[in-house]
């Protein structure tokens, strides 16, 4: 394939070579402080479209017969490092030749991007299913827009052009890290490692990519090579009151020896009793470790190896009543136990990686780099088992006042209890640890507990990335890579909470065989450490490649790249689920589950002039589902979900591009198509009757589900002053379903996916499948719209400061699929409520839109040099203002049917209403740091 490849790309683009030019522009570029080469300089001749960047040895060539001729100035500029201006002569016929340029390192660049980079901890909210943004895909990018959507926008869960993160690729030294259960990174793998991180590459969208061939929202490198890094320590402290409240890190850096030996270690600590959500502890630490060998020039082997296990309390949404009686940094996941908090939600990452990587110069042209990566450990969730017992949260709508005034017409007595309820949810609304002790003591055998969602991991990621410069105009890269996982996932009894024992049967079961989590052992008593409810493994294998051709000319510059993949998976259930119990249903192993995938993309640069640039890229994609999307109840059966498809992108993006010595701007447009999407949604709901009778836990899923997003964006900066820079960014789009998918329940009172839509007597649901009216509902996930602008001030005498004032709207909250099927409408006997009004029916479904809000920035820093050491801090406060607004948020589906809908919007408090995630208030972050 790869030879097809290549030949096709040489027979297309050939004749498009160019013979050698009369004049030639050379040199390498290297580190002032430690000579070591720099790659990717970007090297310019000002005020021409002449422009390159450094190879991996930091060489660059300018080549052309129609260079500018007589005196020019050379630009070279890297970001960390300060700008230079070269005065050359270029003549036809002659070579000028600069070896070596010495660049030296922008301190307050450099020491702003320290503090920045660590800022990407909220990333680790994200498996909270809050909402999901790419800042840490963009961190590494010196565009005006996706600084701003990295350190600005990204606090307030503002997704770039509305992609999720799983539509973007992080890499380290060149291994995938996005996880293949969701298709996302997993960003506390390597949480706390910010020295070093530092050095990244990252390719905006779907533009050509030396590793891999990419996403549309992105594809992030970091690379951690013992011999990159630049020589030298660092210790640094850092306080805040988001995620954690302190952070000590130390690193060292010994540059690459004589001996042709390096490495690099590091080690930091991060912590807090409490975030700046109540009950939200941290306690994490980090390891790193890399050493380097360089055998000879052509040959050089890279060890890395890091350690992060980490441990947070987790937080969840709520609702407008409870914020009102509680405040936005209300969790009510916590109690007190003898004095101290203890939250019931845990969640632990203990995933070492291991890489091992071969850089093998084959020429001066060609480079070829072999990976192979390792990943084994745990991903941990507790949370409080109440075994059929009443749900102890302080927030339960059961406990709050809206419970008791839910009637047209209360009673004395309901003013009364509703008083009640709020003066011990606004005094305590906690967890009541020592109520769950002593009801376990009495009854001896545990009815609360805590469960651990377990996931423990063992992945072996192989790969080769060939790059090689064909000639002065094309290059290619290649990669081959293969993925295998062997996943184990089940729940673990972490905590009897002074129980004996635990009984593992569904607790909401009808006392038949059925509730048996495992019928080879029914009716078994469990013990703290030991596995029950549900035990399986997930094999998974994924083989890649991909080929790109890149064409560089005067005028311009284009790419073309395709990738093939095989994906396969297989569950293998370990237990025999009681409500699944026939052969092979969900003990033993289930079907293979194979997809074939493809993708290609291009694109162009056409260079107008030196200052005017259009940028075209467009692709097309498809995707296998992840792991998640695969089966439609994991964690009890081997069903594959009915109608699953691969995911099919479809995108493209043009981009006005101008630059010159003052100002820099790009204006964007772009549209994506997806099709054949599915979603899950899990809950507990209600029959159309509204009672207690009948309800359900229930998985929903979702086929077939088409988006589009579409939009433009917009980022400008002005250098007006040599100290002061002025900033814009604006981004203006509209994600919405484009179709009606099809929904379809699955769970312990479902059988079969393909029965008709039928209900009989009073039935819950109906498991059959039915149309999703989601069509130009719009997206959940952050706002649509965004601005900012702002300034900075860089003084010579290296501080610096920068405020930005950013305004945010269109954020949406998230639909109930449920309620705008055929079950909305329809009473148990499968026809219309006799009382349904269309009318009111439209106000019901209307889809929220959140309120506008506006958050002010201020970011600065200070560093001194003293002797060869460097003094330094970097600080932010975020939300100067105050600001009290809500991220996101979603309808809750426990009441789904318009009879009951319209009781719930009669009443001035909602029992169930839409619940919202809040936005910080105002908080700061301060890193203080020594480097020598």
């Amino acid at each position: 394939m790869k030879r097809f490849i290549f030949t096709f790309c040489l027979a297309v683009f050939g004749t498009l070579s160019v013979v050698a030019q009369d004049a030639i522009v050379k040199g390498k570029v290297v580190d002032a402080s430690s000579t070591e080469p720099i790659p990717d300089v970007e090297i310019s001749i000002q005020e021409s479209i002449y422009s390159t960047m450094t190879d991996a040895t930091g060489m660059f060539e300018i080549t052309g017969d129609d260079l500018p001729q007589g005196e020019q100035v050379l630009i070279i500029r890297k970001s960390g490092f300060i700008m230079q201006r070269i005065p050359i002569t270029i003549q036809n016929g002659e070579t000028v030749n600069l070896d070596s340029i010495l660049l030296e390192i922008d301190l307050t660049e450099v020491e702003s991007q320290i503090g920045i980079i660590s800022l990407s901890d909220n990333e680790l909210d994200q498996d909270d299913g809050t909402s999901f943004n790419v800042s840490g895909l963009l961190s590494a990018s010196r565009d005006v827009f996706l600084n701003a959507a990295a350190f600005d926008f990204s606090a307030t869960f503002f997704r770039p052009r509305g992609y999720d993160n799983a539509n973007g690729k992080v890499l380290i030294n060149g291994i995938e890290m996005n996880k293949q259960d969701t298709g996302r990174p997993q960003w506390g793998n390597w949480g706390g490692l910010n020295d070093a991180q530092r050095n990244r590459d990252f390719s905006m969208g779907l533009a050509p990519n030396d590793y891999a061939f990419g996403d549309i929202a992105g594809t992030t490198n970091i690379i951690m090579r013992a011999s990159q890094y630049r020589e030298g320590g660092q210790v640094s402290y850092a306080t805040a009151n988001r995620s954690y409240q302190g952070r000590v890190m130390g690193s060292y850096h010994s540059g690459l020896s004589k001996g042709g030996w390096a490495y690099s270690v590091l080690a930091s600590r991060r912590f807090g009793e409490e975030g700046y959500i109540d009950g939200t502890f941290y306690d994490a630490n980090s390891f790193f470790a890399a050493v380097e060998k360089k055998i000879n020039d052509e040959h050089s082997i890279n060890l890395a190896a890091f350690y992060t296990p980490n441990r947070r309390g987790r937080s969840t949404a709520i609702t407008e009543e409870v914020r009102d009686l509680k405040g936005i940094r209300y969790n009510p996941n916590w109690g007190f136990q003898n004095g101290e908090i203890r939250s019931a939600r845990v969640r632990e990452i203990e995933e070492p990686v291991v890489l091992l990587s071969h850089y093998w110069n084959i020429s001066d042209k060609t480079r070829l780099n072999t990976n192979i990566g390792y990943q084994f450990g745990k991903i941990g969730d507790t949370r409080l088992d109440s075994g059929g017992n009443r749900n102890p949260a302080g927030n339960y709508y059961q406990r709050l006042p809206s419970f008791f005034l839910q009637d047209q017409n209360p009673t004395p007595i309901d003013y009364q209890n509703a008083f009640l309820a709020q003066q011990e949810f606004v005094n305590d609304g906690q967890l009541n640890w020592n109520d769950y002790y002593e009801a376990n003591l009495i009854t001896g055998i545990s009815t609360y507990a805590i469960q651990e969602d377990r996931t423990d991991d063992k992945q072996l990621t192989i790969n080769s990335i060939l790059n090689s410069q064909l000639s002065e105009n094309i290059s290619i890269t290649a990669n081959l890579n293969y993925r295998t996982l062997e996943s184990e996932n089940f729940a673990e009894l972490k905590d009897l909470l002074g129980g004996t024992g635990y009984l593992d049967i569904d607790n909401f079961g009808n006392g038949g065989p059925e509730q048996n989590s495992d019928l080879q052992n029914p009716n078994r008593i469990v013990q703290e450490g030991e596995r029950y409810r549900y035990n399986y493994i997930i094999n998974a294998d994924v083989i890649s490649g991909f080929a790109q051709a890149q064409f560089k000319y005067n005028v311009v510059d284009f790419y073309a790249a395709v990738q093939a993949s095989n994906t396969s998976y297989q569950r293998t259930g370990l237990y025999q689920n009681g409500y699944f119990a026939s052969e092979g249903r969900s003990l033993g192993e289930s079907e293979e589950q194979s997809s074939t995938n493809f993708g290609f993309k291009g694109g162009l640069t056409y260079k107008l002039s030196g200052r005017h640039l259009i940028d075209v890229n467009a692709g097309y994609i498809t995707k296998a589902p992840s792991l998640r999307n695969t089966f439609a109840n994991a964690r009890q059966n081997n069903d594959i979900v009915v109608g699953l498809e691969d995911e099919n992108i479809t995108s493209a993006d043009l981009s006005y591009i101008y630059r010159s010595p003052i100002v820099k701007a790009r204006l964007t447009g772009f549209y994506t198509g997806f099709a054949e999407q599915t979603d899950f949604g899990f809950f507990f709901t209600q029959n159309a009757l509204g009672n207690d009778e009948n309800n359900a836990f229930v998985q929903e899923i979702v086929t077939g589900i088409e988006k589009r997003n579409v939009g433009v964006e917009m980022g400008i900066e002005a250098q007006v002053t040599p100290t002061v820079k002025l900033k814009a960014a604006a981004s203006v789009g509209q994600y919405i379903y484009t179709n009606n998918p099809l929904l379809y329940l699955s769970g312990d009172d479902f059988d079969d996916p393909n029965t008709p839509n039928v209900r009989e007597g009073n039935d819950l649901f109906s498991q059959g499948k039915r149309e999703v009216a989601l069509e130009n509902v719009h997206v959940s996930g952050g706002p649509e719209r965004a601005y900012q602008l702002g300034f900075e001030y860089r003084d010579p005498d290296f501080w610096w400061v920068g405020v930005s004032t950013n305004y945010f709207s269109n954020a949406y909250v998230d639909v109930s699929n449920l309620r705008r099927t055929s079950d909305f409408y329809t009473d148990v006997d499968g026809q219309p409520f006799v009382e349904y009004d269309p009318e009111i029916a439209r106000d019901i479904l209307q889809q929220e839109q959140l309120d506008d809000y506006v958050l002010v920035n201020v970011v600065g820093g200070k560093s001194w040099k003293i002797d060869d050491y460097f003094v330094g801090f970097f600080a932010t406060i975020n939300n100067v203002l105050d600001q009290d607004f809500r991220t996101g948020g979603f309808e809750d589906s426990r009441r789904p049917s318009y009879r009951q809908q319209v009781e719930e919007q009669a009443r001035d408090t909602p029992i169930f209403g839409n619940r919202y995630f809040y936005g910080n208030g105002t908080t700061y972050y301060l890193n203080v740091y020594f480097r020598f």
